[in-house]
């Protein structure tokens, strides 16, 4: 039972009915000890910024999380953090090389209940069905544990060297729940839905895309002066059948913090 300060926001279950998440949004928070804090949290309230924390209901199930976000859990649950042997460790300590994410993320077995560490992001709740998903660094949170997590290279030079988002990302495959952070409130998100279809991008705020999927990066012009002068130069390039969730709040919020306005 929750208090009334306390509100489910989303919850998804499993095809097999193994896991369920919940988002869970904590209304206000009172717990200040000082002036400052009460002022903080205060104007944090008035401008609807709130706490959010996933709770994972395991039946038999299995759950993977980033490491060091599990907070509390109840029930017969397991911690498995298997390497996979010399083999497994070696590619774990590569992709973690590659993509600068974690080299092992806990995975929990059993029944009861998992609750991670709250905190001020946005999450979202992503059913996975025999898909293909590729995320930038730092999205991917948790997920059902037969999802796969791998590092994705980037197929030219060119996307690697100028589309902004490195020359690896993180890729995720198979069939499951897939809990990411959004850099920005869900009700800014744009999800693009792509029907053998093209999508160009001028900046760097596509952070997931879902599906068959192709990344490249074009000019905006078929030729140099021309992409000059259109004042886009190079676009990022999306192109297939599927999502491409964008946030295009996300460079007005680098804007505002960085000391120098209009360079994000």
């Amino acid at each position: 039972m929750y208090s009334d300060n306390i509100k489910i926001v989303d919850s998804k279950t499993s095809t097999d009915g193994s896991l369920k998440v919940e988002v869970l949004e904590f209304d206000n928070l009172a717990g200040f000890h000082n002036a400052s804090m009460a002022s903080s949290l205060y104007y944090a309230r008035r401008n609807g910024v709130k706490l959010h924390q996933i709770k994972a209901t395991l039946n038999e199930g299995s759950f993977t999380v980033e490491q060091g976000a599990l907070q509390y859990l109840k029930g017969r649950i397991a911690l498995q953090n298997t390497t996979g042997g010399m083999a497994g460790m070696a590619q774990r300590l590569l992709n973690s090389a590659l993509t600068k994410e974690a080299v092992f993320r806990p995975t929990y077995m059993g029944t009861g209940e998992i609750y991670l560490e709250p905190s001020f992001g946005h999450y979202a709740i992503i059913p996975v069905a025999n898909q293909r998903v590729v995320l930038d660094k730092g999205i991917y949170f948790a997920g059902d544990s037969s999802l796969k997590i791998t590092s994705v290279v980037q197929k030219n030079v060119s996307s690697a060297l100028f589309g902004g988002e490195g020359l690896f990302q993180t890729e995720v495959s198979g069939s499951g729940l897939l809990i990411i952070n959004s850099p920005v409130p869900l009700n800014e998100v744009h999800i693009v839905e792509l029907q053998n279809d093209r999508l160009q991008v001028d900046g760097t705020f596509a952070f997931a895309r879902i599906g068959d999927i192709s990344f490249s990066v074009e000019r905006s012009a078929k030729s140099m002066v021309g992409s000059m002068t259109s004042g886009d130069g190079l676009l990022q390039t999306f192109e297939g059948t599927g999502q491409v969730w964008l946030a295009p709040t996300l460079p007005v919020y680098h804007n505002f913090f960085s000391p120098f306005p209009g360079k994000s």
